[in-house]
């Protein structure tokens, strides 16, 4: 079946099931649209917390919807640093997305047309989505460090919308997924230094200097984005996928049983953290490896570093909010008492940080705070909803 098949019938059988469940789970005015999202979590995670508890997470994820509808830009675009971009609107859009909103239809419907079409806009002639052009050289925290991660997270956004989009809009989505495809495979190709840095992504420029070429943090983002790809029915073919996951299982440390970063030139290997725990987990899991003993032991390790204070991070290298949206999504993978140990504590620390308006505050750890408050909150968001499973990318 081709991809534009794929899009009429409304994708595989995973966007099916969401698309499924949202028209099940939804109200509806008189014209069909939505007017409120899923207003309860799947039926298999219901009993987990009291009632109120739910309706206090569902309160709060809709007021940052609501908060975030009135920061979008004329050209379509949520704020953040040039750099970050198309990365924070397209989180943005995976925020509404996975409470049950959809492009074109409700009360959001509109905004979610013009962010797509703004992350659309942002693809270079030779796939790469990147609002900014890089620089020639490795600059850090700026497009030339951001743009693999605007790359990945922009694909991962338009294939979760691309069932969704009609018209000329799903043939420039199409276009672009395509496109950026091909550029995720020239990257992950490219010669490497170090053989356990083969089937992984970096940076768009190597560093150098004893630098690893690969790391977990940009490699999962990318599986996401095969595994969102996949899902829609363009070709991803599976070598792909198995070069990818050979190279998260080069970044486990069996001996300290922990997934890490990256590793050095002589093979060491980085620190553990929150953040790429979560990402080793979630990458097994986008590769249909669930439950396999290197996700239960890194779970163990998830259950042994319970989230407390709102920015608080076990190491210096964590991110808060980025841990908090890769654990959560890797609870849900890993479920059982995983999900009950990860995700509760979880969830009271975000339910207690959110502002008055429905934002969250900017994330203080490890510089964060300057990709702003959209970036922080619509994080928050993607860390809250796993219950209602309506993201297909991440739907067992």
């Amino acid at each position: 079946m081709t991809a534009s098949r794929s899009r009429k019938l409304g994708g595989l059988p995973g966007l099916l099931l969401a698309l499924f469940m949202i028209c099940d789970r939804v109200h509806a005015d008189d014209t069909g649209k939505a007017t409120n999202p899923v207003t309860a979590p799947s039926k298999a995670l219901a009993g987990m917390l009291p009632n109120d508890k739910w309706k206090q997470v569902e309160s709060s994820v809709d007021r940052a919807l609501a908060w975030m509808s009135t920061q979008q830009e004329a050209g379509g675009s949520f704020s953040t640093l040039p750099q970050a971009q198309p990365a924070v609107t397209s989180f943005c859009v995976l925020a509404f997305l996975s409470r049950g909103y959809q492009p074109g239809r409700g009360p959001y419907g509109q905004q979610l047309n013009r962010a797509i079409d703004f992350v659309v806009s942002c693809q270079k002639p030779d796939g790469l989505f990147s609002f900014e052009i890089p620089e020639p050289l490795f600059v850090t925290r700026r497009a030339s460090h951001t743009a693999t991660y605007n790359h990945a997270i922009a694909g991962l956004m338009l294939g979760e919308v691309y069932g969704h989009v009609t018209g000329q809009r799903a043939k420039a989505v199409r276009q672009a997924i395509q496109k950026a495809l091909q550029f995720t495979r020239e990257l992950q190709t490219r010669p490497k230094d170090n053989p356990f840095d083969k089937g992984g992504w970096r940076y768009l420029h190597f560093k150098g200097n004893g630098e690893p070429d690969s790391d977990l943090s940009v490699t999962a983002w990318q599986l996401m984005f095969l595994r969102s790809a996949r899902n829609a029915e363009f070709d991803v073919p599976q070598v792909y996928v198995d070069e990818a996951v050979a190279f998260v299982k080069n970044c486990w440390d069996t001996q300290e049983a922990a997934f890490t970063y990256a590793r050095s030139a002589d093979g060491s290997y980085f620190g553990s953290t929150r953040g790429m725990m979560g990402a080793g987990i979630l990458s097994l899991s986008m590769a249909g490896q669930h439950q396999t003993p290197m996700a239960r032991a890194a779970g163990d390790w998830l259950l042994a570093h319970p989230f407390g204070g709102y920015g608080e991070v076990v190491n210096g290298g964590d991110h808060f909010l980025y841990s908090c949206y890769y654990c959560s999504q890797a609870a849900m993978q890993l479920g059982g008492h995983y999900w009950e140990g990860i995700f509760p504590p979880l969830m009271e620390t975000l339910l207690s940080a959110q502002l008055p308006d429905g934002s969250w505050p900017a994330d203080p750890s490890h510089n964060d705070a300057m990709f702003g408050n959209l970036y922080a909150t619509s994080l928050a968001v993607l860390s809250l909803t796993p219950p209602f499973q309506l993201l297909p990318v991440y739907q067992k």
